[in-house]
Parts: C-alpha cells; structure tokens; sequence
C-alpha cells in the first residue's frame, strides 16, 4: 500500500497496490498496521488517532451531480478515513484548525473504485464531495460515535471558499443548503 502526504497537514492518502488477472480483482482495502505507522510518522495532529479508535462504519450512496457537505465536527473533532467504493468522487477538504500551518486551506481529490485510494481526514477539516458517476457509494471509517449536537456545516458554494465543483449541482440536502457561511464559522472558532 503506497502513502502519500497531501498539501493539507496530516492529511494523508492510502493507495492500494490491487492484484488483478483474467478473474478480476483482489485488494485489501485497509491495514492497521499500515494506517498506524504512517499516522505515527507523520501526523502532528493535536489529537492523534490509531486504527483502533475508528468505531463506526458509514456509507452513502449518491447520484451524478449530487453534494453533500461541507461538514466537521466541534468539540474534539472526527477522524474520517473516507473512500469511494463504487463509482467516482470529487472529495474536497478545508483545514479549519486555527493552529495549522494549512489553515483556511483547500484540496481536492477524486476517490474511484479502480485505485481504491482512502483518504485521511483528521479531526478539525471541513470535508464534502460531489459525486461523479451515476451512482457513487462513499464508505466512511470514523474514530467517534455520532453527536447531532456537535456538527458543523459551511455552505458548499460559500464564495469565500470558492470551490470548483466540477459538475452542475443536482442535489444536496436541505441541511447543507441552509448551511452557514465560512466567515459565520471564523467568527465561531
């Protein structure tokens, strides 16, 4: 499995190397070891965070077109290990921790179901994505049980973010269309 570090602090992209012949494919798609290694290694997260911590698994299924996002979590924040199991997505992060080097920051990456790639999302980052292919299903890895209490959402079209979604919107929820903006979330942290 290749790890690669990303414009964003701790941020970090898991690559699986799949073994495929005339029968098709076989990948692992997560390692413990691996994931904790490469978090020790290079992750100065406030926070940090062990394959052991994740406690749940998610997963969303979406259409072309279709946003959702952009979220995180108050409090001590989420630690997502996000990856797209069918199809293809356009997965955006925004660093909001004040203390980062990265902050305020934006990057972009399509997740698809032929690299397999994960991506590491440490607590303290906005994350949405845009599904690319007709049907697109996420699946989301995270180190803390659901809190209604603590989300946070940011408008996906906030100007000040200035996101090039690459598709026309087809949808998104009518939470994350009443989202608040980005300076409404400066002005909270």
């Amino acid at each position: 499995m290749r790890v690669e570090t990303t414009e964003l602090e701790d941020v970090l992209l898991f690559t699986p190397e799949p073994f495929r012949d005339e029968r098709g494919l076989f990948t692992r798609t997560f390692d413990a070891h691996i994931f904790d290694d490469a978090v020790a290694r290079r992750a100065s997260s406030r926070r940090p965070v062990r394959a052991a911590d994740f406690v749940q698994d998610s997963q969303s299924r979406s259409v072309r077109g279709v946003i959702r996002g952009m979220h995180c979590r108050s409090g001590e924040g989420e630690a997502k290990l996000v990856r797209c199991a069918h199809g293809a997505i356009y997965d955006v992060l925004v660093d909001v921790r004040r203390t980062s080097p990265t902050f305020g920051r934006t990057q972009a990456f399509t997740l698809d179901d032929d690299t397999f790639a994960h991506l590491f999302v440490p607590p303290g980052l906005l994350h949405g994505f845009q599904a690319l292919t007709d049907c697109a299903d996420v699946c989301y890895r995270i180190d803390r049980e659901h809190d209604p209490a603590e989300d946070v959402a940011v408008a996906y079209d906030d100007p000040d973010l200035a996101i090039a979604w690459p598709l026309p919107v087809s949808s998104v929820s009518a939470r994350d269309a009443a989202a608040a903006s980005w300076a409404s979330l400066m002005k909270s942290l």
